[in-house]
């Protein structure tokens, strides 16, 4: 019998990714368990939509790890998902800002307690079904493997973050599906101990192998939207958690001059151009800002939002940190669909990182996550604090 290598807890959400990545380790020669995290109850959110976290997606977990032959354990970390993931994203939407509730669920759910959870069980790494890669620093990725080529570059012994083992947070291959933009958080630790196999996959090919092994969530549809969110209305979601309505208030421009009434300030972004009720305007208007203490959503003319870059707080250094005084030239992402924009990274008196963009562009809204790449890895990520 081959020798394992190693043993992995595997979060299997109960969707296709992670059940394909469970496939993927197990012919590598992974020992694999099945770890599903219940992290709500849907009658808590008042949602009748598809989310995750179902009965249904128990079952679909348990079900492929039947058919693989793993254990599976389903883990209730529903009140440390409100205190740490649901009440923060109220409170920060509250303040006038746009948060990333998913880069918080993975950093403190996934990459956090699923890992103390492993520590537990005896395994030498946790593994999720993201469209990152992840490789030791130096390693030679000229000659990488094509998209779909089915290759188990992500595949490794277990060495630990050190002085002379450090761990790169690399696109997934297929740019349509990388989503290293929200694991900018990882440590080197969280890095040494996670596998990423589908980091050189296509969402089609993944299809394709779930269809080959019978799993019966092969076709089951992804999740668009924050996932105790499902039907995309923030402003609903709120009102339900919080259990009253936002006071509406005056629509204005940058000279305070009132335009119309907002149905309550917590619904609208930076960017925002839908959804705002203003009677002739000789051009289309989009958020500028808000006033929250005001009760005010601040808008303007395309132009006026134009910014020179943006401020970030909290950074977490994938790469090894800039000194004070030095400077980066990176791609920075403000939001997860944005298309990477070249900038110069430093850091300021106080410790925070300024991304100055090479050419001005429309501003970041205060809660997004920035973050910077060097090539196609990931150099570190923060939250925006504001834009310049």
């Amino acid at each position: 019998m081959a020798k394992s290598k190693g043993r992995v807890l595997v979060a299997m959400s109960g969707g296709v990714d992670s059940s394909v990545t469970a496939y993927l380790l197990q012919s590598q020669g992974y020992e694999c368990i099945g770890a599903t995290m219940k992290l709500y109850n849907n009658d808590a959110i008042n949602n009748d939509g598809h989310t995750c976290c179902s009965l249904d997606d128990v079952e679909d977990a348990r079900d492929v790890a039947f058919r693989l032959g793993i254990p599976h354990y389903v883990f209730d970390y529903s009140a440390e998902f409100e205190d740490e993931v649901m009440r923060p994203f109220v409170e920060e939407y509250e303040a006038g800002h746009t948060p990333n509730p998913c880069i918080e669920c993975n950093r403190r759910m996934k990459f956090s307690r699923l890992l103390q959870r492993a520590e537990e069980l005896g395994c030498d790494f946790i593994a999720t079904g993201h469209y990152a890669r992840i490789e030791r620093a130096g390693q030679d990725v000229s000659s990488a493997a094509s998209v779909d080529d089915g290759s188990d570059s992500w595949a490794r012994d277990y060495a630990p973050a050190s002085d002379d083992v450090r761990f790169e947070l690399r696109r997934g291959l297929d740019a349509t599906k990388d989503q290293s933009y929200v694991l900018s958080f990882m440590t080197q630790d969280q890095l040494a101990h996670t596998l990423l196999p589908l980091g050189s996959f296509t969402k089609a090919h993944v299809r394709e192998i779930a269809e080959e092994q019978g799993f019966i969530n092969a076709q089951k549809h992804d999740s668009q939207d924050i996932c105790f969110v499902p039907d995309g209305d923030y402003l609903g979601f709120l009102e339900r958690y919080r259990g009253s309505s936002y006071e509406p208030g005056e629509i204005v421009d940058a000279q305070g001059k009132v335009l119309g009434q907002h149905k309550g300030a917590v619904a609208y972004t930076i960017g925002q151009r839908k959804g705002l009720c203003i009677g002739g305007a000789p051009e289309p208007y989009f958020v500028l800002g808000k006033n929250m203490a005001a009760n005010q959503v601040v808008v303007g003319p395309r132009a006026e939002l134009s910014s020179q870059g943006c401020v970030a707080k909290n950074w977490n250094w994938v790469m090894p940190p800039l000194l004070a005084g030095e400077t980066m030239n990176v791609q920075v992402k403000a939001h997860y669909r944005q298309s990477p924009i070249p900038a110069e990274l430093s850091i300021d008196a106080d410790g925070l990182v300024r991304a100055a963009y090479l050419e001005p562009r429309q501003a970041a809204a205060p809660g997004q996550a920035l973050v910077a790449y060097v090539g196609d890895s990931v150099a570190g990520g923060g939250t925006i604090v504001e834009a310049f």
